[in-house]
């Protein structure tokens, strides 16, 4: 599917509304309701066996991913700022709380994210930093290195507030 261009315009929803999706465990979309569907702009069929990533906007600093995905592969859930890109090319920011699910052997098998909308103080913290761990990443040629020089950057950023990142993401604003 065509990755759509982002249009600099701003989608929003209600603080009432939950966006739900669930995964396997390659991250490929097996669950989709209707607020996910409404808010990106996309039919449920489109969004099915695709990866999540079809909504991530270019303004997203990979290595938050990259946290990501390191969180809940070992079996914890994680809170995190997500930019995301609309079919349409709109954006809309969500507070994603993604955990694992668990087959009835106790092994991982997808995950689970509900996305909320953020608080606009919250986000008035949260975009400076991405703004700076993308410059970051965008300095090296190689995109695995800048993804590393961007987490670096942020374990810098947390330890000069005395904070690892789930303090960091609690201390703002809900």
């Amino acid at each position: 599917m065509k990755r759509p261009v982002p249009t600099n315009r701003e989608r929003s929803f209600s603080e009432d509304d939950i966006i739900v999706s669930k995964t396997d465990l390659q991250g490929r979309i097996t669950y989709a309701n209707d607020v996910f569907c409404k808010i990106g702009l996309y039919g449920e069929a489109e969004l099915i066996g695709q990866p999540h990533s079809i909504l991530r906007h270019p303004d997203m600093p990979r290595c938050v991913f990259k946290m990501m995905w390191d969180h809940i592969k070992s079996g914890n859930e994680i809170f995190a700022y997500v930019k995301n890109l609309a079919k349409n090319g709109d954006h809309y920011w969500v507070l994603a709380h993604v955990t694992p699910s668990y087959d009835d052997n106790g092994k991982i098998s997808g995950y689970h994210s509900n996305r909320r909308a953020p608080d606009r103080a919250a986000l008035a913290a949260i975009e400076p930093i991405y703004r700076d761990l993308l410059t970051e990443e965008s300095r090296h040629a190689d995109r695995n290195a800048g993804m590393r020089a961007g987490a670096e950057r942020l374990n810098s950023i947390l330890a000069q507030r005395g904070q690892d990142y789930h303090e960091f993401i609690f201390s703002l604003p809900c």
